[in-house]
């Protein structure tokens, strides 16, 4: 998700000057963003356990700097990577922190997760999901989809077209390839089984065993 990857940009960026004799990298600074990227790859991967260790180790990496912005930002990342795999929640951690005040773009990304169309400003988004905001056509959301070249934020979007129920086979194929590809376990199950469900009750009996093959492939995996 890119608002974890800026944060990586920015650590790149601040340990580049600091090799130049700029101030050093706090070490919570890289703790945390190492973490958080730690935590989106189990998380994805179905190993939830440690992807909950890999979260709460995060939080007290920019607690330890009693940083409320940036824990803020972690809850937000952690809600939009369960998100990718259908896993929808209030987000009550990012709440909880961001009545301090937060900055423009998390609050947005928020109401963008949470489907608050009306209030959302898209130009406060990250790049990548602008067009994909702003689209009202539902003919064009496989396309606008496709346009999002980040695998987690495509499928972070496509949560957002299965929740308004502006979904069909081509969104969910999409979302199902586009987690296979990364190997993510987790959202390709829910995807898979969607599909599934979708071909059983169309009677497509050769598809519907064909996804089910798929399902117990990924499963014994896990």
């Amino acid at each position: 998700m890119k608002h974890s990857n800026l944060l990586v940009v920015t650590l790149c960026i601040l340990l580049l000057q600091a090799c130049g004799g700029g101030p050093k990298v706090p070490d919570w600074r890289k703790d945390s963003i190492n973490l958080i990227e730690k935590y989106k790859r189990a998380e994805l991967k179905g190993e939830v356990q440690r992807a909950e260790r890999y979260f709460e180790q995060a939080l007290e990496a920019a607690g330890s700097a009693g940083k409320i912005g940036e824990t803020a930002q972690l809850h937000l990342i952690r809600c939009a990577t369960r998100q990718a795999s259908l896993d929808y929640e209030p987000c009550t951690g990012y709440l909880d922190h961001a009545k301090f005040g937060v900055n423009p773009e998390d609050e947005a990304y928020y109401r963008f997760l949470t489907n608050q169309q009306d209030k959302l400003d898209a130009s406060k988004l990250p790049a990548q999901y602008r067009d994909f905001a702003r689209n009202s056509d539902p003919a064009k959301i496989v396309a606008s989809l496709q346009s999002i070249s980040d695998p987690l934020s495509r499928l972070i979007a496509a949560s957002l077209a299965t929740a308004s129920k502006q979904t069909d086979d081509a969104i969910l194929n999409l979302a199902a390839e586009t987690a296979s590809e990364q190997g993510w376990r987790k959202p390709l199950l829910v995807y898979l089984k969607l599909l599934e469900n979708r071909a059983t009750v169309k009677n497509d009996k050769l598809e519907a065993e064909k996804l089910r093959t798929r399902i117990k492939l990924v499963e014994e995996s896990l």
